[in-house]
């Protein structure tokens, strides 16, 4: 059973920058894929970025590539997630998601463990 923990969500003015990151625990970080997704008031879950198990492959929502980086640390058993250029549309609560098989998943519905979602607000 692996435990994920979301930080460093908050408020921040257009143009910011803020750096997410997802705590791991009680599973082998290093074996599962990992993802980024947010959801605004009214609105479905999205995808926004995901990184294979060695942080080698990423992928990233249309709306965020660019300005958004995913990363990983395996030996810290951390993801985070870099934000920059950030925009009032980016206002979500941000969750983080962990997965274990073959291929790298996008679909919210592909992942089996996820944190508690931490607030991120860009003030215009």
């Amino acid at each position: 059973q692996v435990q994920l923990v979301e930080s460093g969500g908050g408020l921040v003015q257009a143009g910011g920058s803020l750096r997410l990151s997802c705590a791991a625990s009680g599973g082998t970080f290093s074996s599962f894929h990992m993802g980024w997704f947010r959801q605004a008031p009214g609105k479905e879950r999205e995808f926004v970025a995901a990184v294979n198990w060695s942080g080698g492959t990423t992928y990233y929502a249309g709306s965020v590539k660019g300005r958004f980086t995913i990363s990983r640390d395996n030996v810290k058993n951390t993801m985070y997630l870099q934000m920059n250029s950030l925009k009032p549309e980016d206002t979500a609560v941000y969750y983080c998601a962990a997965e274990l098989g073959a291929r790298i998943p996008t679909k919210s519905y592909d992942y089996d463990y996820w944190g508690q979602g931490t607030q991120v607000t860009v003030s215009s």
